[in-house]
């Protein structure tokens, strides 16, 4: 059966088997319907040495028999992929561009095509992505680019847009929550992350991205209001005002927070532990890394704490008193009736005393600018105190009670 005879589906079947470079098919298309005349072939001719001897100069030398070879593969992918790229396979339209084009502009265009996407992020990590564009220690990438197909170009540039998205996303929301982008490249997270902590801040009406001390407050009135609708989730609407492109990716996010909402509702789940210390949702939230702001924190629940114990007392007298009572293992006290006093001095030649409780109590409660000087109170007292206090030959406990009297806070009678 000659070709003339052949059906248009199985003209089409035998098209689907050319395995030519799409500019040689573009060129032969456009010859056999007259696009392309022998002016344009020749100029294409002389054109086509000089964009090799570029190529393999830019990617190595010029001077190599393989590197020209290689050349020359590549100025026919990079006029494939832009010929096809732009016309989206209709060769009319190809050979067309090849007719009203030069050979090195349509080389050109693939080139710049590539370094776009060799350019834009893979990773939606924030401080994981190089800016700046296309720079010279990406030629390497751009040499494999520029020998793959257009499927494979297609790919890669929808999981990049993909990526970029998601980053472009996050940045809105950030900026929109008082927190600018080279901040998020210092702290180093995932975009998805802060869109999740976006979506938790917003969802109970907070107005910025928070640190962790703001954090643990919003994971807790997340989980008051869900105590407080006795449901087993909440709702975490999408943002207001949110550009339209942004929709699809940060639903899609949000989706996610709705799937953790059991841990992050369960109140008897530590904030520190879920998010800090719990595998799967590690780095999964975003939260502003502020070492002031924690210390703080810590500093005021840990003066709270203390002056709690201490009745907001200073002296000796009172913090030996506290720190006899928790190496004793008795209720926390900074003053002691005589008769508590002496069930104390009974309680510990019984039952013994943990002295090296003293020390990790005063570090985690104690205000830090006098840690060392209660340290150094507690160590001093104990040298003396531990013997008499202790001691099997004072049955009557006249000096165990005439040191507790002397040093400790004792009532008279």
């Amino acid at each position: 059966m000659s070709e003339a005879q052949l059906s248009p589906q199985a003209a089409q079947g035998i098209a689907l088997f050319d395995a030519r470079p799409f500019f040689e098919k573009a060129l032969a298309y456009g010859i056999q319907h007259g696009l392309i005349d022998a002016a344009k072939l020749d100029a294409m001719q002389l054109e086509a040495p000089k964009g090799m001897v570029q190529i393999a100069r830019y990617f190595g030398s010029e001077f190599l028999r393989p590197e020209l070879e290689k050349a020359r593969a590549r100025i026919v992918n990079l006029v494939s992929l832009n010929l096809e790229h732009s016309s989206r396979g209709d060769l009319r339209k190809a050979a067309e561009a090849l007719r009203d084009n030069s050979l090195l502009s349509r080389s050109k265009g693939a080139s710049d095509m590539l370094k776009a996407l060799i350019a834009m992020p893979q990773s939606s990590h924030f401080g994981m992505n190089e800016q700046g564009g296309f720079r010279d220690d990406h030629i390497p990438q751009l040499a494999k680019w520029s020998l793959r197909s257009l499927a494979d170009y297609q790919a890669e540039l929808t999981k990049r847009q993909q990526v970029a998205q998601v980053i472009d996303a996050a940045l809105w929301l950030a900026d929109s929550l008082g927190i600018d982008a080279d901040d998020l490249e210092d702290a180093g997270r995932d975009a998805e992350a802060v869109i999740r902590t976006a979506l938790l801040v917003l969802a109970t009406k907070q107005t910025q991205l928070p640190d962790w001390v703001a954090f643990q407050k919003t994971i807790a009135a997340l989980r008051k209001k869900a105590a407080a609708s006795k449901a087993a989730s909440i709702a975490i609407p999408m943002p207001r005002d949110l550009p339209a492109e942004f929709k699809a990716v940060v639903d899609g996010v949000r989706k996610t927070v709705l799937t953790d909402l059991p841990k992050i509702l369960d109140s008897t789940l530590p904030a520190r532990k879920l998010f800090d210390q719990t595998p799967a949702f590690m780095g999964r939230y975003f939260w502003v890394e502020d070492g002031l702001s924690e210390v703080d924190d810590f500093d005021r629940a840990a003066s709270s704490a203390w002056n709690k114990a201490t009745g907001g007392h200073s002296d000796d007298s009172s913090l030996l008193t506290l720190f006899l009572c928790i190496a004793s293992g008795s209720a926390h006290k900074t003053l002691l009736t005589a008769k508590g006093a002496a069930a104390l001095v009974r309680k510990v030649r019984k039952s013994g005393v943990s002295p090296e409780l003293v020390a990790p109590y005063i570090l985690a409660n104690a205000p830090e600018q006098y840690q060392n000087d209660y340290l150094e109170l507690w160590q001093e007292f104990w040298e003396e105190a531990e013997a008499l206090l202790l001691s099997d030959h004072d049955d009557k406990l006249y000096d165990a009670l005439a040191l507790l009297r002397r040093d400790c806070n004792v009532a008279a009678g």
